[in-house]
Formats: structure tokens, sequence, C-alpha cells
């Protein structure tokens, strides 16, 4: 199986309208379908590392039939009657421990998490029939990026186990400045960077990836870096697959990248 980071946008877009433009909507909303596409056979299950959800140590939801988890606010009544009702998998979530364990990391599980937008609102676009088995992963409070590398590191087995394995976040998450036209030049910098590092050989992409406050305007990009470091656990999960720019378009014109490995 492949594994792909991909950017999940503002709150719940796919299903109100929030005054986004359009031709920006349909662009991520065409991309995110067509991941769907990347595994050359239909994956047994998804494991997804949502930005929306940190735990002490790396946490996996366990139950077999997942609630939703409205975990946004002020948006139209509508928004929260959406039903993405896809079953869980608690022996995927089991596997995930077992790995976890044998790596050397603490882990635990959660009956009662629920599918957080993070998960539910791109999802919901790749696999609109909501009929393959999902289990979240959080990340891991602390926000180390070596330690969520060495997470994703110790999941490669599940990807010859039938595993898609996707990670949710953004790669510009500055709210403050979301609405404010003067904050493209961040984003664009940024992504540069992003681009540059997550397809270069996979010791220089881990480097770099370590080090990735250092990056031109990093901080400014993510002053919180939660949306960022799903694409950790993905690169750490790629293992020696090189990582490709799979889309390169924005959201209100902060550009935005996604990519998959393998």
């Amino acid at each position: 199986m492949p594994v792909a980071f991909l950017p999940h946008g503002g709150g719940p877009w796919p299903f109100v309208d929030l005054g986004f433009p359009k031709e920006e909507l349909g662009d991520m909303a065409a991309y995110l379908r067509s991941v769907a596409r990347l595994p050359r056979a239909p994956p047994a299950a998804l494991l997804v590392i949502s930005a929306h959800w940190e735990a002490a140590v790396p946490t996996v939801m366990t139950s077999p039939a997942p609630p939703m988890l409205y975990d946004y606010d002020g948006f139209p009544p509508e928004s929260y009657r959406v039903r993405w009702p896809a079953p869980g998998a608690p022996v995927l979530a089991g596997r995930v421990r077992q790995l976890l364990t044998e790596a050397g990391l603490p882990s635990a599980e959660d009956a009662r998490r629920g599918f957080d937008h993070g998960t539910f609102v791109p999802l919901s676009l790749l696999y609109p029939g909501a009929n393959v088995p999902t289990v979240q992963l959080s990340l891991v409070s602390g926000l180390d990026p070596a330690a969520h590398l060495q997470l994703g590191r110790a999941l490669q087995p599940l990807r010859n186990e039938g595993v898609f394995i996707l990670g949710s976040g953004m790669t510009f998450h500055d709210l403050r400045t979301f609405f404010d036209p003067r904050a493209h030049g961040i984003s664009a910098t940024f992504d540069a960077w992003l681009q540059a590092a997550v397809t270069a050989e996979p010791a220089s992409r881990d480097a770099q990836l370590s080090a990735w406050t250092q990056a031109p305007l990093a901080r400014r990009a993510h002053p919180r870096e939660e949306h960022l470091l799903p694409l950790h656990v993905v690169a750490g999960a790629a293992g020696e697959d090189r990582g490709v720019l799979s889309w390169s378009g924005t959201n209100l014109g902060h550009r935005l990248s996604g990519y998959h490995f393998g």
C-alpha cells in the first residue's frame, strides 16, 4: 500500500457554504477524490493520523462503530448532522498497538473516541460509501517531530497487510492570518521548502522534517505544529519510498500541498 498526506481544508467545507472560493474548493475536492485511486487494490482498512487528536502516548480508537465527533464551532446546523458511518477495526487497532510495543513505544486505546473532522471531512470525499474499516491514531503530546517519524516507522509493516495509512492535516495553518491576503507569501515560501524536503532522498527528507522549525518562515506558517506532524508519521511509514507531490493548490489564496509515497 502507498501512504499519503492530505490537507483536509477548513471546517466542514464540503458540506456547507462557508464563502470560500468555489474554484479552490472544487480543485481540493477533486484532488481528495483522486487519493482513493492511489492503492493498486482496494485497502482492507484505513489508518488515519489526524491533526485533531493528541494524547500522552499514541492512542488508537477501538470502537467497532465509531461515533461522530463534531470538533468545530460556530457553523450552520447542517454541519452537525453530517454522517460518515464507516465501521471501526478493533483488530487493526490491536495490531497497531502490537507494532508499537515491538518498536519499544508505549500506547493506549480509546473505546469511546469518534471520527473527528480531520478524518470524516476528507474521507467523505475519498470513500463516500463509508464502507472501509477505519481506525484513527493520535498524535503524541509534546509534538516532537523525530518522535512522530519514529511512530511512522513502527507502522511500516501495515503497508504489506492491506492498510492504507493517511495523514490528515495542512501544510499551512495559521488561523490568525488565514483571511489575510498579506500572508500568502508566508505559505508560498514555506511550501516551497516543504516540497523540496519531502521529495528529497529519504535520509535527507527525514533529517529536514526533524528540523522543520529551521525552514524559512516555519513558525509563521505553523505557530503550532499539530497540522504538520501527520506528514511526519506518513514520511516515517514511507521508509525508503521517495515522496511525490500529489497536489499543489490554494485555500483562500494560501499555498497548500499533498504528498504520497509508494
